[in-house]
């Protein structure tokens, strides 16, 4: 029987390429896609999302549009890095004949939660926000969910939006904060120390032998792989958000440890850092599996045999 699964996103490039690995692995009863404020604004994150579902010829499943902003700050969005359009502007020129469905995404969130009791894996790669609302409205999904994995943080190493902070856990580290607190039977936290190990190269994306995909996987990332080459001096595009879908898929392809994590909310050099109590200074009860290492060749070669795969709806 497929894992049932709720995707959570601000559909940005890496965002869209979670979505093709979740749709095509076959792996998941996908209830349905929630969108969120991030990367991009939210009409902008739920367009993509559409977009992204027609170029897999997928028109059924779900799209419920969620929170507009964060729970009580701003919206800060990543248009140098993924491009006024979400997208780097592959698809740009073309429309989304998909629509979004009816509903608001913190309450799909519940209603699958509560209708499949102990089933629901939720996969979120972008900022907590939905998930945070469905917890303050509903707290007993809390203990009713299967797992959470979810794409942000870095513990060792330096951010993407300040020297400490990543950025899905920066744009609204309160609702952060109550997703990592609530008690979860399980979570998993897929930070930048590990996904910044996968980076999708060119000749990954020549490993592709779905044309139409390889084209729109090169497009989409060409800036980004530029952009990282002038910071890094390597050409890739750092797979975030499918390396939270893999862990969903294949768990052995990290290693995690579980420890007490905890979101700085109120600090002006460190707003939103992800902080870690690897020695349990804290004394406090360990709370989430945090991924430390990734095997790199084994993550890839999942990645693209579930690309080259045959499987698309008509």
């Amino acid at each position: 029987m497929k894992r049932k699964l709720i995707l959570d996103v601000d559909t940005g490039i890496d965002d869209a390429l979670a979505i093709i690995l979740a749709v095509k692995s076959r792996q998941f009863d996908i209830l349905g896609i929630t969108t969120v404020n991030g990367n991009v604004s939210l009409e902008s994150a739920t367009r993509n999302t559409c977009k992204i579902l027609d170029l897999l010829n997928e028109q059924q499943i779900d799209v419920i549009k969620g929170a507009h902003a964060p729970l009580f700050r701003t919206p800060f969005f990543e248009h140098r890095v993924h491009g006024e359009d979400g997208l780097g502007g592959a698809l740009a020129d073309i429309q989304a004949k998909k629509q979004p469905d009816e509903g608001y995404a913190p309450d799909f969130i519940i209603h699958s939660v509560l209708n499949f009791p102990g089933e629901v894996t939720l996969v979120m790669t972008g900022p907590l926000t939905n998930l945070a609302l469905a917890i303050k409205k509903c707290p007993e999904i809390v203990h009713k969910v299967k797992e959470v994995i979810f794409m942000g943080g870095v513990v060792r190493g330096s951010g993407n939006v300040t020297p400490n902070a990543e950025y899905n856990i920066f744009v609204d580290p309160e609702a952060a904060k109550i997703v990592i607190q609530a008690g979860f039977p399980s979570i998993t936290q897929v930070g930048l120390d590990v996904t910044r190990k996968v980076l999708l190269t060119e000749e990954h994306i020549q490993m592709i032998e779905n044309k139409k995909l390889a084209k729109y996987i090169n497009d989409s990332t060409l800036d980004y792989r530029k952009r990282y080459f002038e910071r890094n001096g390597v050409s890739g595009c750092a797979m975030h958000d499918p390396l939270a879908v893999a862990v969903a898929l294949q768990k052995e392809l990290v290693v995690t440890e579980d420890h007490y994590v905890d979101v700085e909310t109120r600090s002006d050099l460190c707003d939103g850092q992800l902080v870690c109590d690897f020695q349990n200074r804290l004394n406090k009860r360990k709370n989430v599996a945090v991924c430390l290492e990734v095997h790199s060749e084994e993550f890839f070669n999942l990645f693209i045999s579930i690309i080259n795969s045959s499987y698309d709806r008509g």
